[in-house]
């Protein structure tokens, strides 16, 4: 119902003024719709039903047809998928869950929890512009409008250009001309406000047409040395939240083959230090916290056992041994018909 509503809106705003050049007639009974030279008025239309709006429309003129073919066909194509999508859920229902032998019936329980956002969460708009929150301030020490308005959030300009998507800052300059004038916007994917519509509305709200304003410091009460682009845009919270993530680990679980610690908080794992890190180390000479890492704390077996030993007992020896990966190389070499020996002198 939606769709025909808003393909129906669509092929109202194409003919909505126009006057009829010829009576226009419904294709089946022949009847009359519109007599000649009729202006189309909004009272005209109304008197029409759905089907008979489309068939006044493509008697007009052949773009006229054109078009309404065109948003017809969008339509059928969306309620033909909406339609589907419906048919699988019910399918899915009506078959029922594959429950394990000797199970009935489960029952599950989801319990909400309400968090408040903190450093560390996760937050996106609707262009692919994901990120962590940084930084939470007063209220009177963000950036503020020139008439005292706080912003919420203060978001880096960096994060456009290198992804290219502006649709983040189309959307900043409409939303805040949209709350200006009291209005709710759709602006759809493919087929959105342009940019000459979103400065047309900036424009009838009284605001800048760059959609940039002057800022002041909530901390020093001076303005920034530039003009800062503000506006209202839509951000969604993920489930990806700090408290979730927090993980620490001392000793736990190791690998059966490599004896290098598990990875993720589900297996209570350590945390991976790759190579891009271990070039970092390397570049920085730090030797001996690299030989730490990549022994003792890591697969070196006997080497993690006495560190632990010598922790306990209040020393601060470091020992490292031959690392378990050593091993896995000379069996991996082993397969390929490689004969390895490791000769003591």
């Amino acid at each position: 119902a939606i769709i025909a509503k808003d393909r129906d809106r669509r092929i109202r705003s194409l003919i909505e003024g126009k006057i009829a050049g010829r009576d226009l007639r419904a294709k089946r009974s022949a009847r009359v719709l519109v007599p000649k030279r009729r202006k189309l008025t909004a009272e005209v239309l109304d008197a029409l039903k759905s089907e008979e709006l489309a068939e006044v429309a493509r008697q007009l003129s052949d773009e006229v047809a054109r078009k309404v073919e065109k948003l017809c066909a969008a339509a059928e194509n969306q309620i033909h998928v909406l339609e589907t999508i419906l048919e699988e859920r019910i399918a899915r229902i009506q078959k029922g869950d594959e429950l394990a032998p000797g199970v009935f019936k489960t029952v599950k329980v989801f319990v909400a929890v309400k968090r408040k956002l903190s450093v560390g969460d996760k937050i996106a708009g609707r262009h692919g512009n994901k990120g962590v929150i940084a930084k939470t301030l007063p209220e009177e020490d963000m950036p503020y409008l020139p008439d005292g308005t706080p912003v919420e959030v203060v978001l880096n300009p960096l994060g456009v250009p290198s992804r290219m998507n502006v649709g983040q800052i189309l959307e900043t300059h409409l939303g805040w001309a949209a709350r200006a004038l009291g209005l709710r916007v759709s602006s759809p994917v493919f087929d959105g406000a342009t940019e000459k519509e979103i400065k047309e509305m900036l424009k009838k709200a009284g605001l800048p047409l760059g959609g940039k304003t002057v800022l002041y410091d909530g901390r020093t009460g001076k303005p920034f040395h530039q003009e800062v682009a503000v506006g209202y845009i839509y951000l969604m919270k993920l489930a990806h939240l700090v408290d979730d993530k927090i993980h620490a680990r001392s000793i736990g679980p190791y690998s059966l083959v490599t004896q290098q610690p598990l990875g993720g908080k589900a297996q209570f794992g350590g945390q991976r230090f790759g190579e891009m890190e271990v070039w970092a180390l390397e570049a920085y000479g730090a030797a001996h916290t690299l030989q730490e890492i990549l022994t003792v704390k890591s697969d070196d077996v006997v080497g993690r056992t006495k560190m632990y030993e010598s922790i306990v007992k209040g020393e601060c020896a470091l020992e490292p041994g031959l690392p378990e990966s050593f091993n896995v190389l000379v069996k991996e070499l082993q397969s390929l018909a490689l004969d390895v020996e490791l000769i003591k002198e």
